[in-house]
């Protein structure tokens, strides 16, 4: 099943950049070298087994924008599943990048009125830290004033930090058809093996598809630091010939388990009870196996 996502935005904007880092294994730093994207720029990333994310990155110097609302128009925005559209946070034309959007959205409206539209507020590394929060908010609610009648999903990113992971794996969450069977099934394998948290990873990018949280946690941007790290880790391996398989660390307050679990996934589960041995979790991890496997087995004969 072929998912069509837009990736659209002023040239500059970070649009290559962020998706070279997520599904090309680019780090942040090795971006700098990539050109400008010229015209469109497709790309086929299988997700999930059965399901590939055909990616259009559309070049965004002013001569493709318009060709895209006029010539393009039918070939660009028809049997749109997703539109991303990123927007650089210190732009000095926001006028004009507003336009843009707004004839983006139009053209969504008429020939993929179901699409999904999701908004990065990119580049926020360049705001200073304690003024972040407060500027996304006021982008996020002016920009959801110039989507209406439209919804759109407001997300802060940047290339060097965890909010890039954040914002693609919500995204990539609203393609996944079975993700409310999904999440019900780690909630109920976290209540049969007493787990304290679990973590769904897809194999290639690392992007969370799904996760249980039985205890609080004060860090609400762990996800995303845990899939920056592990991806990292795996590039790293890959360098020296090697490959990543599992991770297992165990200290006085909790065990953390990472592994391959399905053919699409890792998993990862951390336990606090010092009665449950590693051994026996990863028997428990083992034993689930098959039945998570039959899980994306039926998401792929649903598409």
């Amino acid at each position: 099943m072929r998912k069509k996502v837009l990736l659209m935005g002023k040239s500059g904007s970070g649009k290559t950049s962020m998706r070279s880092i997520i599904f090309a294994n680019y780090i942040a730093r090795d971006t700098k070298r990539l050109g400008a994207t010229i015209d469109v720029e497709q790309s086929y990333v299988r997700f999930l087994g059965n399901l590939v994310l055909n990616l259009w990155d559309c070049g965004g110097q002013e001569a493709f924008m318009e060709h895209y609302f006029t010539a393009q128009r039918d070939n660009i925005f028809r049997n749109v599943e997703v539109l991303i559209y990123v927007f650089d946070v210190e732009s000095r034309e926001f006028e004009k990048d507003i336009h843009y959007y707004q004839s983006c959205l139009e053209s969504i409206t008429q020939q993929s009125p179901h699409a999904k539209i999701f908004v990065l507020i990119h580049k926020m590394d360049l705001i200073r830290e304690d003024q972040r929060e407060a500027i996304f908010k006021a982008k996020e609610e002016e920009l959801k004033n110039y989507s209406r009648p439209l919804d759109c999903h407001c997300f802060q990113s940047s290339i060097w930090d965890e909010t890039l992971y954040k914002a693609w794996s919500q995204i990539v969450h609203k393609l996944i058809l079975n993700a409310p069977q999904l999440e019900k099934n780690l909630h109920d394998f976290a209540e049969a093996i007493e787990a304290d948290e679990i973590l769904l990873f897809e194999k290639t990018t690392f992007l969370v598809v799904s996760h249980c949280l039985k205890k609080e946690h004060s860090d609400l941007q762990r996800f995303e630091k845990i899939s920056n790290i592990i991806k990292q880790f795996k590039l790293s391996c890959s360098k020296c010939d090697t490959s990543f398989q599992s991770v297992e660390i165990k200290n006085g307050n909790y065990t953390i388990i990472i592994d391959l679990f399905t053919p699409n996934t890792y998993i990862m589960v951390i336990i606090s009870d010092p009665r449950i041995t590693p051994a026996l979790t990863n028997y428990n991890i083992k034993y689930a196996q098959k039945h998570f496997e039959n899980l994306e087995t039926s998401q792929e004969q649903r598409t």
